[in-house]
């Protein structure tokens, strides 16, 4: 069984949505200080990362990390190249078989530097929500901070996706994954009142 990580590296230089808190680790004890142990220190936005989104995030009335069950983050699941596409839509979508899966990854390799935050992405289209809901998907992930325009105030995508029950897995790392069928684990935390979640996102190949 080969295991592929496709979480991006939390550091004190991570790159974060533009306003929101920075990620930060310190050790609160050092082994020096205690004479047995080192104890470390988080602070951190909810969408820091590989993550994932409760519709909570933006829906007063939508459901926390909680209240969403973990067989939405895990399972069959495939990746599918959009590569070079300004829009991840139905169309270039007409030619994957998505039959025996339920989650689809999207490899854009848009967010070229890792260490800053894009300037520019390819969105989802309002079209894909109701076509993925059709062939049985039930979440999405995306090598992206967000599934829709990075100045979008609407988040269009974010509420037809939610509207279709399908989940949102975002900030995922598949620079070194080919397109494929895999197994996809990316549980998030048990945060009662959580608006998102950060992950440890991986993939299973499958033998």
């Amino acid at each position: 069984m080969k295991i592929i990580d496709i979480s991006r590296p939390l550091h004190n230089d991570t790159p974060v949505w533009p306003g929101d808190t920075p990620f930060a680790f310190s050790l609160n004890w050092t082994k020096e200080e205690t004479g047995s142990v080192n104890v470390g220190q988080l602070k951190m936005s909810s969408h820091t990362g590989t993550h994932v989104d409760a519709p909570f995030h933006f829906d007063i009335d939508g459901n926390r990390i909680l209240d969403m069950t973990l067989e939405r983050f895990m399972g069959p699941a495939i990746v599918v190249s959009v590569e070079d596409s300004t829009e991840i839509s139905p169309e270039l979508l007409m030619e994957i078989d998505f039959a025996n899966v339920k989650k689809v990854l999207f490899k854009t390799n848009a967010w070229k530097d890792p260490n800053r935050f894009p300037e520019h992405i390819p969105p989802i289209s309002k079209a894909l929500a109701p076509f993925l809901k059709e062939e049985g998907i039930d979440l999405i992930g995306v090598d992206l901070p967000s599934v829709d325009p990075l100045d979008s105030k609407e988040l269009e995508a974010h509420h037809s996706l939610c509207d279709h029950d399908i989940g949102i897995l975002e900030g995922i790392d598949l620079t070194h994954v080919n397109p494929g069928l895999y197994d996809l684990a990316a549980l998030p935390l048990p945060l009662k009142e959580g608006d998102g979640s950060p992950v440890r996102a991986i993939l299973i190949e499958r033998t």
